[in-house]
């Protein structure tokens, strides 16, 4: 193979496992684990199959997935013609230009076999390599970069790959989180054609990070595709790199060298860590499938039921402004006390205040159809204070008044807390994922208005239970 390029090129161009360890044999300085040998099966079995990966760092996912796979893509059996890397900074797509061109310029059987090629600078501003003899090009971008429109001569990009395109610091907010979704979704996406090709790989930053929605919509069957998830260490406790790390001792030293506990859970054991004033963890939220038909209860008396609607209104409609959070939830009796099953009809908009009124209005009347006890709960604090009285203005709706009295928010929520992990409060299983992950991640997501008018609703439960009306069962 070195001494014979129709020899090389007739293996190469059939195989990216041959390909990769002949022109980047350089790389393989450990035995190839059975994770990296599944990617570069899954890269070679398909060119059409997208393909995300989840792998811990030093995984050497990025010399696969990226530094290889491109040039393998284009002087392979697949023959793609145009080839957009998406790296998360301007700093790091150059770099990576820098790196490819470097790798091009100084390996000497890939530069004869693969050459001759030129950089140039795209009318986008990203960086390009093009090669002369299969006429294709590689375009490295940051995800801040439009590519909207963007064609290689009669080619739309035919293989978009992915690298790292979230940090910590993207991911810290749902509004981050949300901004890098969509730019995937409206302008990554849609600049290929049917035929394009997505790879995508990253470390596990977030439980609602890029990849992990990506994951939920591939067990949903929404999206088509294989999901890969390699974590150092396995559930088994099975080490998958035996080759880098043969022992126990070998491990300890990796765990020593990177010295931050919470990095080695979350970058090597993919771990989502939760920050040390997390006050609801998300293995505590159950749900309900249904509620069920009230009871009677061992008094002889049938189970009341009451629904409480939480609202906690915004100030303006702003853009900056905060959302108006509504929260119903239905209280139900038992033996033991009290349970509160949370209503699916969330809302969490920006509203002024007459749409709030009204989106009040049109809640309250909707449960009072099912429920003969419904009342809202609203903090009498401040601008809020103008909301129960013009509900009590426009009509005969119960408004009951709750005041923090001092507390900040997460104290108000840490109450909450017990009320969640032993089952007394139920969530729906699907309607109430927004306020899930404000309650999940307070503190941490921008918005919390949910979670104020969720802490509405079952505080009024601690601090004034219901009173019920006894109705003897026959």
């Amino acid at each position: 193979m070195t001494k014979d390029k129709k020899i090389r090129t007739a293996i190469t161009r059939e195989s990216f496992s041959y390909f990769f360890h002949f022109y980047y044999a350089h790389y393989v300085k450990y035995a190839t684990a059975d994770f990296q040998k599944e990617i570069i099966s899954l890269i070679e079995k398909s060119d059409k199959e997208s393909l995300f990966v989840v792998a811990f760092r030093g995984s050497g996912k990025s010399t696969i997935v990226t530094a290889a796979y491109p040039i393998w893509a284009i002087l392979g059996k697949q023959q793609k013609k145009f080839v957009v890397i998406f790296c998360q900074t301007q700093a790091q797509a150059k770099q990576h230009m820098m790196n490819l061109r470097r790798e091009l310029e100084d390996n000497d059987l890939l530069k004869k076999d693969l050459g001759p090629f030129r950089e140039n600078s795209d009318e986008w501003g990203a960086q390009s390599i093009v090669f002369s003899n299969t006429d294709a090009r590689i375009t490295v971008a940051s995800v801040d970069q439009s590519i909207r429109g963007i064609r290689h001569y009669q080619h739309r990009p035919d293989l978009i790959v992915c690298d790292d395109v979230e940090d910590i610091s993207s991911t810290k907010t749902r509004d981050g989180r949300n901004k890098t979704y969509q730019w995937l979704k409206s302008e990554v996406i849609p600049a290929g054609d049917k035929n394009t090709r997505l790879v995508i790989a990253g470390n596990l930053l977030h439980e609602d990070s890029l990849l992990m929605r990506l994951r939920e919509e591939r067990e949903k069957d929404i999206i088509d595709g294989h999901f890969l998830f390699y974590p150092l260490i396995n559930k088994k406790g099975i080490c998958l790199w035996p080759g880098k790390y043969p022992t126990d001792k070998d491990i300890e030293a990796e765990r020593k060298k990177v010295g931050n506990e919470i990095t080695w859970q979350q970058e090597y054991l993919l771990n989502i860590v939760p920050s040390e004033d997390q006050a609801i963890f998300p293995e505590w939220i159950q749900f309900y499938d249904q509620i069920p038909e009230p009871k009677e209860l061992s008094c002889g008396y049938l189970a009341f039921t009451e629904v409480r609607i939480g609202v906690d209104p915004a100030i303006s409609k702003s853009d900056v402004a905060d959302y108006t959070a509504i929260v119903p939830g239905l209280i139900y009796e038992t033996n033991e006390g009290y349970m509160l099953y949370i209503l699916p009809k969330i809302i969490n908009k920006r509203l002024n205040f007459p749409e709030t009124i009204e989106t009040c209005k049109t809640m309250f009347n909707s449960y009072k159809k099912d429920y003969y006890h419904t009342k809202f709960v609203i903090e009498d604090v401040a601008y809020q204070k103008a909301l129960p009285q013009q509900l009590e203005v426009e009509g005969s709706y119960d408004v009951m008044t709750t005041n923090p009295g001092g507390q900040d928010k997460r104290s108000r929520l840490v109450l909450t807390a017990n009320l969640i992990k032993t089952g007394q409060i139920l969530f729906p299983k699907e309607g109430a994922e927004e306020l899930i992950q404000q309650i999940v991640h307070f503190g941490v997501e921008k918005h919390d208005d949910l979670v104020d008018a969720f802490v509405n609703v079952v505080n009024s439960l601690i601090v004034k239970p219901p009173n019920p009306p006894r109705i003897f069962f026959l």
